[in-house]
């Protein structure tokens, strides 16, 4: 690329101001108005000046006239510090949009004290949009504000109406900073922006523009809202309504329509201002391709695509924006850096075209005489220097435009009607479907109306775009059968097609993974059919990671935005943890990782979901009843969660204990006695668990194996918990106790809570009886609870339960192996001689084939040829014979083990 900086030296204030002289009537008549002004810019006191500026209106016989001069002083300052090369773009466009804010404040405040002379200005406020929202206005910017109101607090006459009263205070603020006289103007204000333009009125009521943007708003509103902000006027309520229309701009589910829509626009404005292709007088460097719009629309498009997901990006400046879309990995370092490059240069030379006349152009002179004074005015040699780095920016930037919309792209029309029936069954026999007159026929009632989501004219379209590739993944799907019916079982649960379409559309390997969901895995085909945005998860780029540590999902899960409330937070745990279980299946589909560090990453993402919950309920009780002096709320996994080892099926087995006086009340304004105060708590983290919200469901919570069941409270003291286990429990008891590991709660009480088990569990026991009463509940729960199926790997004898079970007696029996995890206990008993080392790996072949079959077999029946072949692949093995080989041997190993611990044969078919 051709140098795009510019060639004076650094702070070169007289040169500047030579240029100016020489290629600017705008600041050569400011430098004559404003002598004291110039004088600080030549000794090169560019903050003296930038302060002498934003004092230029004290004095003033009105308003207006206030505003007018420091504008003029500001543009001057700024202008000779741009040229100088004293302030960086960053700064001048920053310093612009803060005017922008103080100007618009002030007429606002102006507009309602003129008409109410005592009223405090409140209930009336302003948005800036575009590079006012972003804090990027150009140096002779117009501004786009879209000024709301509140009926309730905005001070009005007593008969005034309140839009007529609103009206006015709009008309007043436009003609305060829109009016030019001979000292200038201050900025044009267009309105044109807001809500309905060519009918509403120039302010809008608060609750109309909600209902607005939340039911009818356009695409482009979408984007022009990712750079708003509250500017002016009252400021905390322009703030609060940003927060309310958060999910109409930040949508947690992808809106390809929406993106192409945004394509669509570029391409009108490539036909509308694009029209000189060639480098040189008229050209465009705003709308042209390559030009300064498209370096916006490509930050803002992928913006659309990942900030719903990914606060991060939700910036409203371009470059920062670019920046965040590198740190994340959703584009490249050296794209930002390009792209980031063009938009300062593109923008400096816009600039530069501005200065000249004080004209809001974005468009070189017409002829080559004119363009040379601007090169010369910015420092190039002449007009051949600056059109050169236009061709290598605008090369550059357009090609990676042309490159994003064609991603993006879907066409401005798709031909509706679909294929005739005929046809479509001649497509469905070539694909080798089995019964195309059937399925033709079926296909025909989804467009006829028997799927209500199909109904609208839009959604037909959508289906006719991504129907030819639907079909071509069905028939090739490993079971096309099942996929069809758990396709149309998806579709007709869905309240809405487009988006799910769309999508589709524009990610055309999400349909293939689509497909092998639906034909293999009926537990995530059925969260599909609840929320089909779970899709959405597979297209970041660690979709295929597995979760982190606990403490960092923790805090991921915890991420709340300004006005969320605590309904928004399980929400939004819902919502991530539904995603993150859901990628973890497809990646056990793609034998992607190991079940086994699957059935992990299921368990760390269960703690984190409880961290998180249980830190905002607590928060939210405590704000009506206080805390309890000296005491918190401890939550106790056991089972496979306590163990580290969840699978897609599996409950929480939760036991809730507490610390502290258990005579001790809390110190609210409601104040509670503890023990109905930490069971109260328990009872509102057991519902942020598993109380289904808008968002679905989240976990089935399973606390039976508290002290006396659930004929026992539901939190019980530590001391109580304690005595109950050394002089109530009974073996079965202590078996889950080995278990238990604190999954929420201090440093001091997880601490208290490992001195208790080591006390229970390390106490002398009758190691006939243990064995007796380990084998005798074993047997029962073999005549009461059979296996499910044929490779029901829990249940079958030489399962997992037999590994369980004789894995608790030689626990303790022999005092040996006393942690919560079932291999790390394994391997400290076979380091010990009380197991076979092989034992360890037949826990790992049945822990595989029960984390993987939850899914793909989730009724623990020999499943059909084809997900019997994932089965295989996912859990390491080269075919389904090789698996069941490879169980059969595990389940004989365990039953060897049985053998030497209880003396008792098991039967290993």
């Amino acid at each position: 690329m051709a140098q795009i900086t510019a060639d004076w030296p650094k702070a070169d204030w007289q040169g500047a101001l030579t240029r100016a002289e020489a290629g600017s009537p705008f600041l050569s008549r400011a430098m004559g108005r404003l002598p004291e002004l110039v004088a600080l810019l030549a000794a090169g006191d560019g903050e003296g000046a930038i302060g002498w500026s934003r004092r230029a209106g004290a004095g003033a016989p009105d308003i207006g006239a206030a505003l007018r001069r420091e504008r003029l002083a500001l543009a001057l300052a700024l202008g000779i510090g741009d040229l100088a090369g004293a302030f960086p773009l960053a700064r001048v466009v920053e310093e612009l949009s803060d005017l922008a804010d103080r100007a618009l404040d002030a007429a606002m405040a102006h507009a309602i004290t003129s008409r109410v002379p005592d009223a405090v200005p409140a209930g009336f406020f302003a948005l800036g949009l575009g590079k006012h929202g972003a804090r990027e206005l150009n140096y002779s910017s117009d501004i786009d504000p879209i000024l709301l109101f509140d009926p309730d607090t905005m001070p009005r006459r007593p008969r005034d109406d309140p839009g007529e009263a609103a009206a006015q205070y709009a008309r007043t603020v436009v003609r305060t900073l829109s009016t030019p006289d001979a000292e200038g103007y201050v900025f044009r204000v267009d309105l044109r922006l807001r809500p309905a333009s060519e009918v509403s009125p120039l302010a809008i009521p608060v609750e109309a523009a909600l209902t607005h943007y939340e039911s009818s708003a356009l695409a482009w509103e979408r984007a022009a809202f990712i750079r708003a902000r509250a500017c002016a006027g009252d400021v905390p309520m322009g703030e609060a309504f940003l927060t309310q229309i958060r999910p109409f701009v930040w949508r947690k589910s992808l809106d390809f329509g929406a993106i192409a829509e945004i394509g669509r626009l570029t391409r009108r404005i490539r036909a509308a201002h694009g029209k000189v292709e060639v480098i040189g007088p008229g050209f465009d460097i705003k709308r042209a391709r390559g030009g300064i719009r498209e370096i916006e629309f490509f930050a803002q498009v992928h913006q659309l695509i990942h900030g719903g997901r990914n606060p991060a990006l939700r910036l409203r400046g371009t470059r920062a924006s670019l920046d965040a879309l590198a740190d994340t990995g959703i584009i490249t370092t050296q794209e930002a850096a390009d792209l980031g490059a063009a938009y300062d240069r593109l923008r400096t030379i816009e600039h530069r075209l501005q200065m000249v006349s004080d004209l809001q152009t974005h468009s070189l002179p017409k002829d080559m005489a004119a363009i040379d004074a601007v090169a010369r005015l910015d420092g190039l040699p002449g007009a051949e220097a600056l059109l050169a780095q236009l061709r290598d920016i605008t090369a550059m930037v357009g090609d990676r435009y042309d490159r994003l919309v064609a991603a993006c792209a879907v066409p401005d029309s798709v031909g509706g009607g679909g294929p005739s029936s005929f046809s479509l069954e001649e497509e469905l026999e070539r694909l080798g479907f089995a019964d195309p007159p059937g399925l033709a026929a079926r296909i025909d009632g989804w467009r006829g109306g028997t799927v209500r989501a199909l109904r609208s004219e839009t959604a037909l379209m959508a289906l006719e775009a991504v129907q030819p590739a639907l079909l071509r993944q069905l028939a090739a799907a490993p079971d096309p059968d099942r996929a069809i019916i758990r396709w149309e079982q998806l579709i007709t649960a869905l309240p809405s097609v487009v988006n799910l379409f769309r999508l589709l559309e524009a990610r055309p390997a999400l349909l293939e993974v689509l497909v092998r969901v639906l034909s293999l895995a009926p537990p995530l085909a059925d969260a599909l059919a609840r929320r089909a945005d779970l899709l959405d998860a597979l297209i970041d780029a660690s979709a295929f990671d597995l979760p982190p540590a606990v403490p960092v999902l923790a805090r991921d899960l915890s991420a709340t935005e300004v006005g969320d409330d605590y309904q928004r937070l399980l929400d939004g745990v819902r919502r991530k943890v539904g995603e993150k279980r859901f990628a973890m299946g497809v990646q056990l589909i793609e034998a992607a990782k190991d079940p086994l560090a699957v059935g992990a990453g299921l368990c760390r993402v269960a703690e984190a979901a409880i961290d998180a919950l249980a830190n905002a309920t607590i928060a939210e009780f405590e704000a009506t009843h206080g805390r309890i002096p000296g005491g918190e709320l401890v939550i106790v996994g056991l089972g496979r969660l306590g163990g580290g080892m969840l699978t897609h099926a599996s409950d929480l087995d939760i036991v809730y204990l507490f610390t502290g006086d258990f005579n001790a009340e809390s110190d609210g304004r409601r104040p509670l006695g503890a023990t109905m105060y930490f069971n109260r708590l328990a009872q509102r983290v057991s519902a942020a668990l598993s109380v289904p919200t808008a968002e679905g469901a989240l976990y089935e919570v399973d606390t039976r194996l508290r002290p006396q069941g659930t004929q026992g409270p539901l939190a019980v003291g530590y001391d109580s918990f304690a005595l109950y286990q050394r002089e109530q429990a009974w073996t079965w008891e202590h078996m889950a106790l080995i278990r238990a590991r604190v999954l929420f709660g201090s440093d001091a009480a997880r601490a208290d809570f490992a001195a208790i088990t080591t006390q229970i569990l390390g106490a002398p026991r009758d190691r006939a009886a243990i064995t007796a009463d380990i084998l005798d509940m074993r047997n029962k729960m073999a005549a009461h609870k059979p296996p499910k199926g044929a490779i029901d790997v829990k249940l079958l004898r030489g399962g997992l339960v037999d590994i369980e079970f004789l894995t608790h007696c030689l626990q303790l029996r022999e005092g040996v192996g006393q942690v919560p995890g079932m291999a790390e206990a394994l391997a400290d008993l076979a380091e010990a001689g009380h197991v076979p080392w092989a034992l360890t790996g037949a826990h790992d072949v049945l822990s595989r084939v029960l984390v993987a079959g939850r899914l793909l077999a989730p009724d623990a029946e020999a499943p059909g040829p084809a997900p019997r072949d994932v089965l295989a692949k996912a859990c390491g093995s080269g075919d389904w014979d090789d698996l069941m080989a490879r169980v059969h041997d595990a389940r004989r190993v365990v039953a060897q083990a049985w053998a030497g611990v209880f003396g008792q044969a098991l039967e290993v078919e």
